[in-house]
């Protein structure tokens, strides 16, 4: 009887990285062809059938993309935006979000209330009163001028993700802190921040990728071309270079890894956080 039970656990395991595999390998395969053609000379793109693998790789699709069509400068002014909105985000949206979770004080729920009802709007219906508004404050053709919608418009999400775990923090740890003399803003930075860290390191996923793929609004309100970022460097690239599938490919692996890093980076942030910083309640 235990054999069998344990037969059909390991079944049941192995079951479980077949399944892990086979979706390991279909999220993997095309991005691992998209880097194998973007390795490829052009004699090699139209070859049947294709290899994913071959010899003789060349990055002379990575340097054309790069030093083309300001790709280089497009991919500069995009990590700057993307790099500012992360800070910012992650710095008010932690305020609020400890400010809504510690803190007691008139209108609290209906503010919070109010704010959560913003992720409810489409923002593309935003565009029009962002536009005039981006205007009046003379932010129109500006990288800085985005930053403020950026960062306004993802401090409801991260806000209401990040109040949700400082209320999971016992508030025995405040009141210890309080004793010793420290003060909201030192409880703040001291105690929540180290202890959030996972929640942290979510927030700045998110927030990176939605500042480092928006394209609507940069589209919008950016005309000077040496100010464009790289979602719209990377639509005016495909256009021009449809057909030369290794370097519109390049271009976007270029485009993709800062991402992946972003990624790989508060990984090993959240598993820190979660092991050092967890809290046993």
């Amino acid at each position: 009887m235990i054999v069998q039970r344990r037969r059909t656990r390991s079944l049941g395991l192995a079951s479980r990285y077949l399944i892990l595999a086979l979706g390991a390998v279909v999220l993997v395969t095309p991005f691992a062809f998209m880097v194998s053609v973007s390795l490829k000379g052009r004699t090699m793109l139209l070859e049947v059938p294709p290899r994913l693998f071959f010899k003789n790789p060349t990055l002379d699709n990575y340097v054309t993309a790069w030093t083309s069509n300001q790709f280089g400068q497009y991919f500069v002014n995009s990590l700057g935006v993307a790099v500012a909105t992360t800070v910012l985000t992650l710095l008010l949206s932690s305020m609020m979000a400890y400010g809504f979770a510690r803190f007691r004080f008139r209108g609290r729920g209906a503010m919070f209330t109010v704010l959560i009802l913003g992720m409810s709007i489409p923002g593309m219906l935003l565009i029009v009163p962002q536009f005039l508004l981006a205007k009046d404050l003379q932010l129109l053709n500006s990288l800085p001028g985005l930053l403020p919608f950026y960062v306004g418009g993802s401090l409801a999400f991260n806000t209401f993700l990040l109040r949700a775990f400082f209320e999971r923090i016992p508030r025995e740890l405040d009141e210890a802190m309080e004793i010793d003399g420290a003060g909201p803003w030192r409880r703040y930075w001291n105690l929540a921040l180290p202890l959030a860290r996972p929640a942290l390191a979510t927030t700045a996923i998110f927030t990176f990728l939605g500042s480092w793929d928006e394209f609507a609004w940069a589209l919008t309100v950016i005309n000077d071309v040496e100010k464009r970022t790289l979602p719209i460097g990377i639509a005016l690239f495909t256009a021009e270079h449809g057909t030369q599938w290794g370097l519109v490919f390049a271009a976007s692996v270029i485009a993709v890894t800062p991402v992946i890093l972003v990624y790989i980076l508060f990984q090993r942030q959240i598993i820190s956080g979660l092991t050092n910083g967890a809290i046993k309640s």
